[in-house]
């Protein structure tokens, strides 16, 4: 009966898939347990290329979701558009989050730098399946500075950024932070992230900000604040894409385009109309509050047709 339950299942996720892609559950082995991912593989590609799609911030799965910013199948999108033009790709949860929550069950252990490790791993681990003919990065938000940094580690043919941040991750805190506190609080975020940005753990976090700087979160803020994307950009020695909507309400085309100064050689795509969340969503914060948590929105035009050619162009190369 085994054989034949496999079949079944193999054929339903063909059905499950109308771009003919196939969908197979990967894993990948770490010290403190299994991360885990899905591939997304066209049928009609004998040996396509290979994305490999990190999530951004905080808990946000394989398929772009997150429990307190709302359900839109974001990255799940991606991946079905690249399959559906003969590119394949591997989505996967970031250790702590989700499937692979008991990788990183101890928040106070959780590093910036071990998700980038993390990121370069499952790209050797790619590079080593001989169903493709090479790997490519695509990492969204802060997922795009990990996919910078995991790139000088894996063999890896390019990079595409997506909404990804041209400035230090505490910098991008303050800036959207600014105004939107009593100035109380104001002034204690303010000596919070100063202190964290030097490095030093703070025991005493009002209530008020304990979800920014719980005790147990504060070493990863301090691995998080010492990275400087645009730095990791330049340091590409490979082809790299950089993609950024300009409805974006947490990451500016300013912040595309810090990151193609400090890297000339990289394209900037600029689509019109798109959010964070990779939705065709006007600038209206209702409105784009809304598409946070609405996985029927398609992804936005334009999108698709930036990313697709430039990693084809990657599978000649």
């Amino acid at each position: 009966m085994r054989p034949a339950l496999a079949a079944v299942a193999t054929a339903l996720s063909l059905l499950a898939n109308p771009g003919f892609a196939a969908e197979e559950m990967l894993q990948l082995q770490t010290a403190t347990g299994a991360l885990h991912g899905t591939l997304l593989r066209p049928d009609d590609a004998p040996q396509p290329l290979v994305a490999l799609i990190v999530a951004g911030s905080g808990p946000t799965d394989r398929d772009g979701n997150n429990p307190m910013a709302g359900h839109n199948d974001a990255l799940k999108l991606v991946a079905q558009a690249l399959a559906d033009t003969g590119i394949a790709s591997l989505r996967y949860d970031k250790r702590g989050i989700a499937a692979s929550a008991a990788a990183g069950a101890d928040e106070s252990k959780l590093r910036f730098d071990g998700y980038v490790d993390d990121a370069a791993a499952w790209a050797v681990q790619l590079a080593r399946d001989g169903r493709f003919a090479a790997v490519a990065i695509v990492g969204h938000s802060e997922g795009a500075t990990i996919a910078a940094l995991a790139a000088a580690k894996a063999p890896v043919a390019g990079v595409v950024s997506i909404a990804g941040p041209g400035e230090p991750a505490a910098a991008t805190l303050r800036r959207q932070l600014a105004g939107k506190l009593p100035p109380d609080l104001a002034e204690r975020n303010e000596a919070l992230l100063a202190a964290l940005e030097a490095g030093r753990l703070v025991d005493e976090v009002p209530p008020a900000l304990a979800a920014l700087y719980r005790p147990s979160v504060q070493p990863y803020l301090v691995s998080w604040f010492r990275q400087r994307p645009a730095d990791a950009v330049a340091a590409l020695r490979v082809p790299c894409l950089i993609v950024q909507g300009d409805t974006d309400l947490q990451v500016s085309l300013a912040d595309a385009q810090a990151l193609q100064s400090a890297q000339p050689a990289c394209r900037l795509a600029r689509v019109a109309g798109m959010n964070h969340v990779l939705k065709a969503v006007p600038a209206d914060r209702a409105r784009q509050i809304a598409s946070y948590a609405d996985p029927t929105l398609p992804l936005a035009p334009g999108l698709a047709e930036a990313v697709v050619p430039f990693l084809k162009g990657l599978a000649r190369r």
